[in-house]
């Protein structure tokens, strides 16, 4: 119960549902309640008169008919509001879920299946907001007509109402027993079915590559492979609460079987009139029915309070990166960078430490490379840069703040990103453009098309600007991926830039025009490349070589040229056509 008061308390914002709701299934039991009372009015009128007062007869009929209309009435409102209820429930819950995992860091998502996110949100949500619709439109009436119906069967009977009381601990006893077992079977199945639907989605979203090496039948046997385990489990599951409802139900006949023998002897021996008799006969039937009923409601509750934790586990996670109550604002007037004794590991590797007291200091408006073998932690700098991880040890400063005493929202929008795989979303060219400047002008957005050297193809498509491009671009081609997502970085005018380089896999044409826009974006910059080319390297104003993750080297190109360390490696393996020079580059994820 505690799951369900959990759920209405987070959906608070919708009391008002609550109340209308709750005052109208009082007057849908209240009104329920008076058919079975004045048919048992209508039976004695015409038994204990030889000349049955027509008059009357026909009021008790017309109020029968009454009752009727507002009973039919009531719960058509009801059940209106009640779905508004359940659309709002639903929306409350996914804008709180969207709006907190979007506060979780960066570790969360690298141990999470996007896919099992995802299905997490829709089937939870889904379950929950069912369940209040439900509860609504049920639930409530029959907690009520109960109660009623209770009260005025012990006015008449208090044997018979005692029995049919009885029902319910009996009932909620042998269901609770029950629970734990069935949500150890639901728990299983929500399992399985997250994780199908979180590689459906990873072989959708990289669907040329399953294509590509003819991985369909293995991506379809691995998908049908867990849900035929959640099937599996639905099996016992079922199975187990049937049997368990079998036995609940044969105590409940028993129990009915009573109040139908107390009932009928009482009315044998005068204790009851023939009307009394048949009023508590329809009562106890009023009260039946929600009770064999209550199986359904039962089961969905259930499921709804497994979904229900799956929900509040995500939402109980605490961000483990957030401002500190007094952060301020970044003021970025040079944009220098200085790393101070800085050491991380990541906590899910058994390797962890991946940076180990790193210093190194960034000039404003310098051009700095970051070499190093693939896992050395270049990544991993800019990564903390943006405080999308903290610093197990050391601080990092801009401009002599200390970035984690500043909001992460000034911080990041000090700093502009172009990832080597350019970052797309569907929508338009002009909206991918304008994704970090939302309020930037159509003059503007073209302006930072021409300088990233992106205009010229875009005033050659159909609907130009407005272009929709699909998921993650899939309509560009890379280099024109490329440029947008440049434009994008100029569009939004930071004076930091990460650039994660951005032409390593692009043909030469393509290259040129991106560099040529990367030379554009860079100017009057701070600006943090992962170098992946060589020919890169030589026009940055300093080179920070990285090795058993503390700097190796750092200094211009010139001078590491001839240092003999991995800079000047690299240079002497850059002619080179071997196997063994290939390797070593691929090593250092580096290309001519």
């Amino acid at each position: 119960m505690r799951h369900i008061l959990k759920i209405i308390s987070f959906t608070k914002e919708l009391k008002a549902y609550y109340i209308i709701i709750s005052c109208l299934s009082v007057l849908v039991a209240i009104v329920g309640l008076a058919q079975p009372l004045l048919s048992g009015w209508a039976i004695d009128e015409v038994r204990l008169t030889t000349d049955a007062n027509v008059t009357r007869l026909v009021i008790i009929v017309c109020l029968i008919f009454a009752s009727d209309i507002a009973s039919n009435l009531l719960n058509n409102i009801n059940g209106y509001i009640g779905d508004q209820m359940s659309v709002k429930v639903a929306k409350l819950l996914s804008d709180r879920y969207f709006s907190h995992l979007l506060s979780l860091p960066q570790s969360y998502f690298d141990t999470e299946l996007s896919g099992k996110i995802i299905n997490r949100l829709n089937r939870s949500i889904s379950q929950i907001s069912s369940f209040m619709q439900l509860w609504s439109n049920n639930f409530l009436q029959f907690i009520f007509t109960t109660v009623f119906a209770l009260a005025i069967v012990a006015y008449y009977s208090w044997q018979v109402a005692l029995l049919l009381f009885s029902l319910y601990p009996i009932f909620i006893f042998m269901t609770v027993k029950a629970s734990g077992k069935w949500q150890a079977y639901q728990k299983k199945i929500n399992h399985n079915k997250d994780v199908a639907s979180g590689r459906f989605a990873e072989a959708v979203n990289q669907v040329k590559v399953v294509k590509s090496f003819i991985q369909e039948k293995r991506e379809l046997s691995y998908f049908n492979s867990k849900l035929f385990k959640a099937v599996n489990y639905t099996k016992p599951q079922s199975k187990y609460w049937h049997v368990k409802d079998v036995q609940r139900r044969m105590a409940l006949n028993v129990i009915f079987f009573g109040v139908y023998m107390f009932i009928f002897l009482q009315a044998a021996n005068g204790q009851l009139t023939a009307g009394e008799a048949v009023a508590l006969i329809l009562y106890a039937m009023q009260i039946r029915i929600p009770i064999f009923t209550i199986s359904f409601l039962v089961e969905n509750t259930q499921r709804a309070i497994s979904d229900s934790k799956d929900y509040f586990e995500v939402m109980d996670i605490q961000p483990d990166i957030a401002d500190k109550a007094d952060a301020k604002l970044l003021q970025v007037k040079k944009g220098r960078i200085s790393y101070k004794q800085v050491s991380f590991g990541y906590q899910d590797k058994k390797d962890s430490q991946v940076l180990n007291k790193i210093s190194l200091d960034i000039e404003p408006d310098s051009k700095i490379a970051l070499v190093g073998e693939s896992g050395e932690g270049k990544t991993t700098l800019t990564n903390l840069l943006l405080r999308l991880y903290e610093p197990q040890q050391g601080k990092i400063l801009i401009d002599d703040q200390d970035i984690s005493e500043v909001t992460q929202e000034s911080l990041r929008s000090n700093i502009g990103v172009v990832f080597q795989d350019p970052a797309l979303f569907s929508g338009t060219i002009e909206e991918n453009i304008s994704y970090g400047n939302s309020g930037a002008t159509q003059k503007q957005i073209i302006q930072a098309a021409k300088d990233a050297n992106a205009d010229e193809f875009i005033a050659k498509l159909d609907n130009g600007y407005k272009t929709e491009i699909g998921e993650r671009g899939l309509k560009l081609s890379g280099g024109q991926k490329q440029r947008i997502a440049i434009a994008r970085a100029l569009l939004k005018d930071a004076p930091i830039l990460v650039l994660d380089e951005a032409t390593s896999s692009l043909d030469s044409k393509s290259e040129a025009l991106v560099q040529q826009a990367l030379n554009r974006l860079m100017k009057q910059r701070t600006t943090i490349i992962i170098a992946h080319r060589l020919s890169t390297i030589e026009n940055v104003d300093k080179i920070a070589t990285i090795r058993d993750g503390k700097i190796a080297e750092y200094d211009t190109p010139e001078k590491l040229a001839t240092s003999g360390g991995i800079y000047s490696q690299l240079l002497k393996l850059q002619h080179g056509h071997s196997e063994a020079t290939s390797k070593k580059l691929k090593a250092y994820e580096m290309s001519n």
